[in-house]
């Protein structure tokens, strides 16, 4: 790695690169992730957010949050505009019109779970195949959050959201959420990674990997969601805990495509009920004629959980 890559210890005694008194509701996830990726190297950075709930509670005109070269850009183009900007920046190197070649830039591009899913997956999935070197962060907080709770395609089978409301004649959405750490790997991109930020020793390394390693790299955050995953604010790292302790959020790598590292174990898995009861959209799945969702949802996360150890020994 880099000179420009910093230790842990640095991490922690480190400069905030992300400052505070943004409006990001008490309690999210995002703000935390955000930091940990600004602290964790001293390189440059050229950062591109699509809008979301990150964007519009960063940068309040005429305010900022951002300590560093920033782009805001429409909901589904954040990796097209990080991949523009790498592109105009190798162009200039190769001109000699920099004013500072030696210096090193990192690309990164952030974007929640509705924009990297779903409407902006096209835009991701080009830049990652044109091999563009930037890492895109996917704020996965399971909803459109910024726009009225609403599901996409990373909303998990029972959640109540508010176009997959639970009542009297639907228990919630239907659909089980999308692998996109698979698909991305399957992508053939050099680093892909699954992180939280209860986790963060392991969560900075993986972002400082992603940082270092050449070409697209995509690292998917869970993001816990105090609005719209309803938990009381002081409770997102317990709930983040238990989210990776159930195994429903397992933390891993993909490199290159084909070599799977499971990067935690937790010594005690937690069952899945004890993830769905400590918040309030899964709160209708506890009633009887519901029960069989539960049910449903355990034998997914174990058989998940079997399927990326298998793949894990086999290394294919």
């Amino acid at each position: 790695m880099s000179k420009t890559i910093k230790n842990l210890k640095q991490f922690s005694t480190a400069n905030e690169r992300f400052e505070g008194a943004h409006l990001l509701c008490p309690g999210c996830a995002h703000s935390m992730i955000v930091r940990e990726l600004m602290n964790c190297t001293e390189d440059n950075l050229v950062l591109s957010t699509n809008t979301g709930c990150l964007e519009v509670s960063t940068a309040v005109y005429p305010y900022t949050s951002w300590d560093s070269s920033w782009i805001h850009i429409g909901f589904e183009n954040a990796a097209t505009a990080v991949a523009g900007a790498e592109a105009m920046y190798n162009a200039k190197k190769r001109k000699g019109t920099l004013p500072n070649p030696d210096a090193p830039v990192k690309f990164v591009a952030f974007g929640g779970d509705g924009s990297t899913y779903d409407i902006g997956f096209q835009w991701l999935s080009g830049a990652v195949e044109r091999g563009h070197d930037f890492t895109y962060i996917c704020l996965d907080n399971e909803v459109y959050a910024n726009t009225g709770g609403q599901r996409s395609s990373s909303t998990p089978i029972g959640a109540s959201t508010t176009t997959s409301p639970a009542g009297r004649v639907s228990y919630g959405e239907k659909k089980m959420k999308k692998d996109i750490v698979g698909i991305m790997g399957a992508h053939g991109a050099p680093y892909v990674a699954q992180v939280a930020p209860n986790k963060w020793k392991d969560m900075v390394k993986k972002l400082q990997k992603s940082l270092e390693t050449e070409g697209p790299c995509f690292i998917n955050a869970m993001s816990a969601c105090t609005t719209e995953w309803k938990f009381d604010p002081k409770d997102t790292i317990s709930v983040s805990d238990v989210a990776v302790d159930s195994l429903v959020f397992p933390l891993y790598e993909i490199i290159d495509g084909k070599e799977l590292n499971i990067t935690y174990r937790p010594k005690n898995i937690l069952p899945v009920r004890d993830y769905l009861g400590i918040q309030g959209r899964f709160k209708h799945l506890f009633k009887p004629e519901n029960q069989h969702v539960i049910e449903q949802w355990q034998k997914d996360v174990d058989a998940r959980w079997e399927y990326l150890q298998r793949r894990e020994e086999a290394r294919v």
